[in-house]
């Protein structure tokens, strides 16, 4: 029997499933400026009120020409000039070419643009040395990016440092956004401390919090900082009161395993419920799922790399629901070839720490060394995860596995 088999223990496939089929996005709704809607989901297509670009253009610097006129080994005089925000205005003289540059406004009548390194000045006018001129060459047509009307952004598109010019374009000046989701955060335990405080027997410094908010931020929501609560049932229980009135979901690191002094499960089965408890994962066993009475909940292991695989792993994919992304997806799984051995037993689903590299076109492996839920180091120096199935046991190196690239929430 591996130990997924065992009562409670979940696989992660599983867990996911069920926290997506209960959480429903945000359904409150912004007017925002442009340049301040960075890493907010919009709650309306942007549908193009324009054609961009809105007139036809030249692609390049050289010189209109009407096909029937153009003869080579006879140079066409300049009849004018047509520059981007000045566009030519005059009469378009027969058997004359007008200079035109990059973004300027095409004259009517015109078939093709020439480079102007296929053009040779006289003084007689402008000889063109290319041969083969193609009707519509260099000419970017009305709405040749996007015409009036279209689906510019769907719905439920998180807006990058992409989208904000592109919306730019269309004269959009206003979007229509989602609320962040708010998310608050503490850790737990008498054996922690904040930065800048001294440590005493028995203590470390809290490093989960800062972890986690980080990773919070960049899942584009509000985190809300409630500290270190120590192991104390009622203090805990005030602190759950506080943050379930003030954020969408809790976030609580340590408190969720099995020690006399782990009251978290206590507190939460007499505030809300508990969608689940443990899981088949490594590492990250100890995971939480439940409801408070305004609030999700979301439990943490204690140990810093179990907390933020799992953050990363099972919270993303919630609060990107809870956001309104529907564009969100997780990164897919690619094929790599070890160069270095991975401990491992069957029973879990197991996210090991590796450094992937692309070598005559096969991505290959490696692991950061320790893999300790307690070793961060490894964490910081790895790349991607090296997921290993629930019931594979140990991979020796030459063997294929499947990695995930960390997305960008990761740098």
């Amino acid at each position: 029997m591996g130990c997924c088999d065992a009562p409670g223990l979940m696989p992660i496939e599983t867990a996911l499933e069920t926290m997506l089929s209960r959480v429903s996005p945000v359904q409150t709704t912004l007017e925002l400026p442009l340049p301040e809607a960075l890493g907010f989901v919009l709650a309306d297509d942007i549908r193009s009120p324009i054609n961009v670009p809105p007139f036809a253009n030249s692609a390049m610097d050289g010189y209109a020409v009407r096909l029937a006129e153009l003869n080579l080994g006879q140079p066409l005089p300049i009849c004018g000039k047509s520059f981007a925000g000045h566009p030519f205005k005059g009469d378009w003289e027969a058997m004359s070419c007008i200079r035109i540059m990059t973004g300027a406004e095409v004259p009517l009548g015109c078939d093709a643009i020439i480079i102007q390194e296929q053009a040779q000045v006289t003084e007689q006018g402008v000889l063109f040395t290319v041969k083969n001129v193609k009707e519509n060459q260099n000419i970017r047509p009305t709405g040749d990016d996007i015409c009036q009307g279209d689906i510019a952004l769907a719905k439920g598109t998180r807006l990058s440092a992409r989208d904000i010019p592109m919306i730019a374009t269309l004269g959009i000046g206003q979007v229509t956004v989602l609320r962040k989701p708010k998310v608050a955060f503490f850790s737990t335990g008498d054996e922690l401390k904040s930065l800048g405080e001294a440590l005493e027997d028995g203590q470390i410094y809290d490093s989960n919090r800062y972890g986690v908010k980080a990773l919070i931020e960049k899942f584009g929501c509000e985190a809300i900082d409630l500290g270190i609560i120590p192991d104390s049932p009622d203090k805990l229980k005030a602190t759950f009161e506080e943050a379930q009135s003030l954020a969408d979901v809790v976030i609580t690191s340590g408190g969720v395993s099995v020690g006399e002094a782990d009251y978290t499960k206590d507190i939460l089965e007499e505030m809300g419920e508990i969608g689940f408890w443990k899981l088949a994962i490594k590492p990250g066993k100890p995971f939480a799922f439940g409801r408070l009475p305004n609030a999700w909940f979301c439990g943490l292991p204690g140990n810093p790399v179990s907390a933020f695989i799992t953050c990363y792993a099972l919270v993303q994919p919630l609060l990107a629901k809870l956001a309104g992304h529907t564009q969100w997806q997780p990164e897919p799984s690619i094929p790599a070839v070890t160069q270095s051995p991975f401990k491992k037993a069957p029973g879990r689903t197991d996210f090991q720490r590796g450094i992937y590299r692309i070598e005559n076109g096969q991505f290959v492996v490696e692991s950061t060394g320790n893999q300790s839920s307690g070793a961060f180091r490894s964490m910081s120096l790895a790349n991607c995860f090296v997921v290993l199935e629930q019931e594979r046991g140990r991979v020796e190196a030459g063997e294929t596995v499947q990695i995930q690239l960390f997305n960008s929430s990761m740098y």
